[in-house]
């Protein structure tokens, strides 16, 4: 990480952070980790600037695959608006799951770096199945869409990890999503939201290298033994312009079909 901010003009790139603490667009388009939205936005900009990201993610496990694409807006270091689409290919049915996220996050108190406690924001995730024919066959109440909400809380502290710098995040998240909504929302006898947590913990190694794990928790609102997700992580920063992240991911029981693991890997890039 560099030592100072460096500032930059409203309509120039985004260059307000320090490197490494935008993260990246997790997998349903918020800025964060890869499975877990962060308090902080995905953009390096400061109070005075506005920064885009792109992204391109792809999960690939025994007998599924997820494929997301999609981008975010942060403007003014306070709030951001994410977008993302995910085309999940069951391959047991030889059929694809479209279903399209659309997130708002605002950023309620501190700073990641310099201030004394935690960065907080609050999030929306607004999610839409193109098709629910399979959610409504597996039993959920809700087989077209479905709202999450959530806190979460980040810190980085410079340093303190045997000289090199750490970050954590802890993330609630309100949910009714069965396998993130991409199997509806529910359950036709249980239709409450449910609190899980999450979180993350990172190591940079380097200005431009970061190695860490994640956890998710998730609920099992179909009875079809929804596991929690795990994984480990190295994320490559070359720039404030680009990011490449490569996990091992451990996701469970997916539809009922247990010990889904396999790689995550995402691109991500800073268009201004």
């Amino acid at each position: 990480m560099a030592a100072a901010m460096i500032l930059s003009p409203v309509g120039m790139a985004a260059t307000g952070k320090l490197i490494g603490t935008a993260g990246l667009n997790m997998i349903e388009g918020s800025g964060g980790g890869g499975i877990v939205p962060w308090a902080t936005l995905a953009g390096y900009d400061s109070q005075d600037q506005t920064s885009a990201n792109a992204f391109y993610t792809q999960v690939n496990v025994d007998d599924f695959r997820l494929d997301v694409l999609g981008a975010s807006v942060s403007l003014y270091d306070r709030v951001e608006f994410s977008v993302a689409q995910h085309r999940f290919d069951v391959e047991p049915l030889s059929t694809e799951i479209k279903q399209d996220i659309y997130g708002v996050k605002y950023r309620v108190y501190g700073d990641v770096v310099y201030s004394q406690w935690p960065q907080i924001s609050v999030g929306v995730q607004y999610k839409k199945l193109d098709d629910g024919a399979i959610a409504a066959a597996v039993g959920a109440e809700d087989a077209e869409s479905g709202t999450d909400f959530y806190v979460a809380a980040t810190k980085v502290h410079l340093g303190a990890f045997w000289g090199y710098n750490m970050v954590w995040n802890t993330t609630l998240r309100a949910t009714k999503a069965n396998q993130t909504g991409l199997l509806g929302f529910g359950h036709v006898d249980d239709d409450d939201y449910d609190l899980m947590f999450e979180g993350s913990f990172g190591v940079l190694l380097s200005r431009h290298l970061a190695i860490g794990v994640e956890y998710r928790q998730k609920p099992d609102n179909l009875g079809l033994g929804e596991d929690d997700w795990k994984d480990i992580f190295i994320a490559w920063i070359p720039s404030k312009q680009v990011n490449v992240t490569l996990a091992y991911a451990k996701l469970g029981s997916i539809a009922g079909i247990p010990d889904q693991n396999g790689l995550y890997l995402s691109i991500n890039g800073q268009l201004w």
